[in-house]
């Protein structure tokens, strides 16, 4: 009887151990999922693949929830809001308008635009029209001043890499994926990381862009995720830019600026690529009645 008792209870931890196999590794009780397959790529074909969206995403109309981190200069502008719905133009070389809505309500909270050389920033609810060089970028005491449409336009419509740029190639592994990274070198007396390029390697998507500027400083840091097909791409399929249709974007986008001292989450939850934009509606007017704030002025930063 105890040799029929052993032999069952063997029988049993066989059986439980051989359940436990079945799709991934049991270890103290957590189910260890394999990783999945990295792919391989060349360096140029990595160029490759960034350069057609950096060439071919032309212009974007995208409704996105914008989400400031807590703390955050934009925060100082939208801190009564978890999140604002906001309506995004683009288009190259260089022109962009932001406009953010309250929830629910609709109220304009900020709009935005930059032509490349001078951006102008609306706060209707401090009843205040900012307007500056986009060059400038000395940060401001003043939270609302520190807004910088340009900003989003650097994370979403890219620099394509010239034949002329130096770049390596390399790959980085963590506990969450493995990598490719393209770093692209800036030259001169002394060589400097200007910006690095990251490709997750289970699609091959990219995953992260940093931007560095002299001595290595961190000037921006964007990761990617969800890459989707644009909501325009199936009737672009049939029509003369059915190149366009070829081309995702990502549908969770978070913009890091350690220096400008923000953080901020999209939610991309539609996006029309390449249709044209008219000139018309980058345009942005001060509000009547609104008090005009010169940024970088140094006269009005001595102001209290």
């Amino acid at each position: 009887m105890m040799r029929r008792v052993q032999t069952c209870l063997l029988l049993v931890t066989l059986a439980a151990i051989s359940c436990g196999c079945g799709g991934g590794r049991v270890v103290t009780g957590h189910i260890v999922v394999p990783p999945q397959v990295a792919k391989e790529a060349t360096r140029e074909e990595l160029l490759e693949a960034y350069n057609l969206i950096a060439r071919n995403t032309k212009t974007l109309n995208a409704t996105v929830e914008m989400k400031p981190t807590a703390g955050s200069k934009y925060s100082g502008v939208i801190d009564e809001y978890h999140e604002v719905k906001a309506f995004l133009l683009a288009a190259r070389p260089a022109q962009i308008r932001v406009i953010g809505q309250a929830p629910v309500i609709g109220t304009t909270v900020f709009d935005m635009a930059s032509d490349g050389e001078t951006f102008r920033v609306s706060i209707p609810s401090k009843n205040k029209f900012l307007v500056g060089a986009v060059a400038v970028e000395r940060a401001s005491s003043k939270p609302i001043e520190n807004l910088r449409p340009q900003h989003l336009l650097e994370a979403l419509l890219w620099t394509e890499i010239r034949k002329e740029e130096a770049v390596t190639s390399r790959e980085f592994n963590d506990e969450n994926a493995r990598y490719y990274i393209l770093t692209v070198l800036r030259g001169g007396f002394q060589v400097e990381v200007l910006r690095e390029i990251w490709f997750e390697r289970s699609e091959l998507h990219v995953a992260r862009m940093q931007t560095f500027g002299p001595k290595g400083v961190l000037i921006s840091d964007v990761r990617m995720e969800e890459w989707q097909a644009s909501d325009n791409a199936v009737a672009q399929t049939t029509s003369a830019t059915a190149s366009t249709a070829t081309i995702s974007f990502p549908r969770t986008i978070r913009i890091e600026r350690p220096h400008d001292d923000y953080k901020l989450d999209l939610q991309v939850t539609k996006v029309i690529l390449n249709e044209e934009i008219p000139a018309e509606r980058f345009k942005l007017e001060q509000p009547a009645g609104a008090e005009l704030v010169r940024v970088g002025d140094a006269a009005e930063n001595k102001q209290p």
